[in-house]
């Protein structure tokens, strides 16, 4: 269509305005006639305020439980959520002798697996009150890094992920550790086996106190749960978290401890707890015959390399109502005869010690 012919279809809505009007400029750049008149502009309707332009694009913060819960929702999906400490609430530690109790988990990172010749590089412990209804409140944390007398191994970097770096000129300050565990009903590690020995050794105090193990005293495969690496439990319970220093583990563990069991009831710190209370017997398989080392290794025996005063034999540890029937056993099937074999009665303040 021409030029001309749009400005009269133009005009001809315009009251007023003629029908026609000059002829059109020869090409661009032309100059326009004096005189010509133009449609006035078509109404432009009232544009929304920049903000509100702006928000309309922007996309809207994404609701993350809600997607993950969606993808959850195809059974194509499993979503890890962050493992978040609890808070720490200093007002609530218990005082001394208050129905409310005081425990402790506590972690150690050290140079190797020898309590006699390692040495602990990192001390982790966190604070909680419970009582007959669980755990209730964090109210502290201890972490502290030590140099060794000796250099961090590559393999143990890779493992903690502490540097030499991060622990020069640094020391675990025995004093206020031993202020921290003051007082404690409990102390619980995942391993107590392993970060007993290293703890007294830090701290006199710890000798005298009550433990519990949460690898060996909890029957993790009755809950569901087919291992019990601290790793495993954490994220079989939904949770992702930094592993392996000792405070963030600490952390880790007490949620773990927390969380409601929904198909058994209760939590495994309540399990815990009731285990940790209960006497067990240690009994030493001494002088048995050497042809027979693997049966009792099947059994779940462990040697004992006679150190720190123990017999130098296999041993076993049985709950105080399996004692006569783990007796019979060795008398039917080891020994041949009837035997007594050496056995110890152990409360929470004799477990797990080197």
């Amino acid at each position: 269509m021409r030029q001309a012919d749009l400005f009269s279809r133009a005009a001809a809505n315009v009251p007023g305005l003629p029908a026609t009007r000059a002829a059109a400029p020869a090409g661009p750049g032309a100059p326009v006639p004096l005189g010509t008149r133009f449609p006035p502009l078509a109404p432009v309707a009232d544009l929304p305020p920049l903000s509100a332009t702006h928000a309309a694009v922007r996309s809207p913060q994404p609701d993350h439980e809600d997607a993950a819960r969606r993808l959850e929702e195809t059974g194509l999906y499993r979503v890890l959520r962050r493992l978040e400490p609890r808070p720490v609430r200093a007002a609530a530690r218990p005082a001394p002798g208050a129905e409310t109790r005081l425990g402790i988990v506590v972690d150690t990172e050290t140079t190797g697996l020898d309590h006699s010749r390692d040495e602990v590089i990192e001390l982790g412990m966190v604070a909680f009150s419970y009582d007959g209804d669980g755990i209730r409140d964090v109210v502290d944390v201890f972490s502290a890094l030590g140099e060794p007398s000796v250099p961090i191994a590559p393999e143990i970097t890779r493992l903690t992920g502490i540097t030499p770096e991060m622990v020069a000129g640094r020391r675990i300050d025995r004093e206020a550790a031993a202020r921290f565990v003051e007082g404690a009903d409990l102390v619980i590690a995942h391993n107590a086996g392993f970060d007993r020995p290293f703890c007294e050794g830090l701290v006199g105090g710890f000798a005298a106190m009550p433990w519990a193990c949460s690898v060996r005293e909890i029957e993790w495969a009755t809950l569901g749960f087919e291992g019990t690496k601290l790793g495993y439990l954490v994220n079989s319970c939904g949770w992702f978290h930094s592993g392996h220093r000792a405070a963030d583990d600490c952390h880790a563990l007490l949620k773990v401890l927390a969380r409601p069991l929904p198909d058994h009831g209760g939590t495994a710190f309540g399990r815990l707890l009731e285990a940790s209370r209960r006497t067990r017997v240690r009994l030493w398989a001494e002088g048995s015959p050497f042809h027979l080392k693997d049966a009792l290794k099947a059994r779940g025996y462990r040697w004992s390399d006679g150190s720190n005063g123990r017999p130098k034999a296999w041993w076993t540890e049985v709950g105080e109502d399996a004692h006569e029937a783990e007796v019979a056993y060795l008398r039917a099937e080891i020994y041949g005869r009837d035997v007594t074999p050496t056995s110890q009665r152990l409360t929470a303040r004799d477990r797990f010690k080197r």
